[in-house]
């Protein structure tokens, strides 16, 4: 999704169209999601950016995409482009090694 959303509207409650825009990412993230994962694919990851443009918008984590938006709602923007694009994600497994056991000698 690349998409420029209007925070300010005339005659609309500004706080109304944020939680419009708001829910309006989380349900591409939801239907994104529940697509079937391609074999060897183990999840859905995401490519997010938030800006007030294309041009000058910035790499967000996905947890960070809704606060970002509110940043720039509350700077008074008057609108803010939201990229997110999915990608295939596989899990990395730690090597057993990496993890120290617990010594069975300690007396208490």
């Amino acid at each position: 999704m690349k998409k420029n959303f209007p925070l300010q509207a005339e005659g609309k409650n500004p706080d109304r169209i944020l939680e419009a825009v708001k829910h309006e990412i989380r349900k591409y993230f939801k239907r994104e999601r529940n697509r079937t994962v391609p074999k060897g694919v183990d999840f859905w990851d995401f490519d997010c950016k938030v800006g007030l443009n294309a041009d000058t918008a910035e790499v967000v984590r996905v947890s960070g995409v809704i606060e970002a938006v509110d940043a720039a709602a509350k700077a008074g923007a008057a609108s803010v482009y939201v990229e997110i694009l999915s990608k295939h994600g596989v899990r990395v497994l730690k090597a057993q090694d990496d993890f120290e056991e617990p010594q069975q000698d300690a007396q208490y």
